[in-house]
């Protein structure tokens, strides 16, 4: 039987079903990915260069120029991906009931939202390109293309359904036993 930690008491709580498990390793998986990618933004933010090929385009461009633009970039975008690892969390972390449902549902459904369209699309259009389906006008970075296809927009994807399966996980956990948590938390006795 899959257990968890029972909030305010200590005690181990069983879990109600199936998805609370899924729920809470889909939000821890989906909080490393965000978090490792986070990383790899600050690396690249203070100058690192490992990989920067396999990114391509104007942002390889970018960050070989070096310079103020591309550091804020890169730190406004690791900043993003840590606030996603931190919205994962608070799905299942007592920290994170401070913010109202609604509120956690809604951000976590839009972001998984962004995410599973952003890297679904992106591979798709990969994909498609390194098959010869799709012929750009312009030339194509086969190497950075095939780095995006197998990992960095993958990894957006990946992310994506990782929080949505917590997402769901969370919305089916009865919101009277969240507030009720909530309310041992505040008064205890």
């Amino acid at each position: 039987m899959v257990r968890e930690t029972g909030a305010g008491n200590g005690q181990p709580a069983p879990a109600s079903s199936g998805w609370s498990a899924t729920g809470t390793v889909s939000a821890y998986a989906a909080a490393i990915i965000g978090f490792g990618y986070a990383l790899m933004s600050l690396y690249w933010a203070v100058g690192g260069r490992a990989l920067v090929s396999t990114v391509g385009g104007y942002v390889e461009q970018l960050a070989r120029q070096g310079g103020a633009v591309p550091t804020l970039v890169a730190l406004a975008a690791a900043a993003a991906k840590v606030i996603g690892g931190l919205l994962a969390l608070a799905l299942v972390r007592p920290w994170g009931r401070v913010v109202p449902r609604r509120w956690l549902l809604i951000a976590s459904a839009g972001a998984s939202v962004l995410l599973v369209a952003w890297g679904g699309l992106n591979v798709l259009a990969g994909v498609l390109v390194l098959a010869g389906v799709i012929h750009p006008a312009g030339s194509v970075d086969r190497s950075a293309l095939r780095w995006h296809v197998a990992v960095w927009d993958l990894w957006f994807l990946l992310w994506g359904i990782l929080l949505a399966l917590a997402t769901v996980a969370y919305w089916r956990r009865p919101a009277s036993r969240s507030v009720a948590r909530r309310g041992r938390s505040q008064n205890p006795r």
